[in-house]
């Protein structure tokens, strides 16, 4: 899944960052996810960034076995079962202008 996002206002990424690998640890040692890259700034200043409708300047990657995985991590996350509620709704209250797009590899 890449997470494409803005901070909010007064919000500071040392301390989103220390958020978000709580959230990935909590998830990761449960099992709900199958790992998750560092979080990432855009580089937008660049002839190869062709999105100039797109505002965000953050993003992440977080990876699932197969489908069913992402299913179960859906329903997890849904349900507000502990842990990894608590660190994304600490999350998610941090960020804005938020998109969430799921791929599929298919090799």
């Amino acid at each position: 899944m890449l997470s494409g996002f803005n901070l909010k206002e007064g919000e500071t990424f040392e301390a989103f960052q220390t958020v978000y690998t709580h959230f990935i640890k909590d998830l990761t040692s449960t099992g709900v996810i199958a790992g998750a890259g560092p979080l990432g700034t855009r580089v937008a200043d660049t002839p190869m960034d062709t999105d100039g409708e797109n505002p965000r300047e953050y993003f992440s990657v977080i990876s699932f076995l197969d489908r069913a995985h992402l299913d179960a991590a859906y329903a997890f996350i849904e349900a507000r079962s502990a842990p990894g509620t608590a660190t994304h709704i600490d999350m998610y209250r941090r960020i804005s202008h938020s998109v969430f797009t799921c791929w599929q590899d298919e090799g």
